[in-house]
């Protein structure tokens, strides 16, 4: 990620990560917060969506931002995922939106638990 605030996009993922892990919202103080150069070929490979076929017949909940660039993630893991499976979407909500802004994703998260861990 760039270092200079002018080569940062003014949108999207970069600029809503810069503004999440280098500002009082998320920073930690012993966190230099550097992108390894070296981590990249290790998240361009790494597939968490795989198996994702194999999870059945466990349930399946994934929320997603409407907002979000990564939606498009979600959205074929829920395609590919076997049933039960539940894509909720938050409207208007970015992927680093929903790191701090869960308003709405609680009541979700009770009714899907509920529902499927039986309590």
């Amino acid at each position: 990620m760039a270092e200079i605030p002018a080569e940062i996009p003014k949108r999207g993922l970069f600029r809503e990560a810069v503004e999440y892990y280098r500002t009082p919202r998320a920073q930690h103080e012993h966190s230099p917060n550097w992108f390894l150069t070296r981590s990249i070929d290790l998240l361009a490979t790494y597939d968490s969506y795989r198996f994702v076929d194999m999870i059945s017949p466990h349930p399946l909940l994934m929320i997603a931002g409407s907002d979000a660039d990564t939606l498009y993630f979600s959205e074929d893991a829920i395609k590919n995922a076997q049933e039960p499976k539940e894509l909720f979407i938050v409207p208007g909500k970015s992927h680093i939106d929903l790191y701090d802004q869960t308003e709405g994703v609680v009541p979700k998260l009770t009714e899907f638990f509920t529902q499927h861990l039986q309590v």
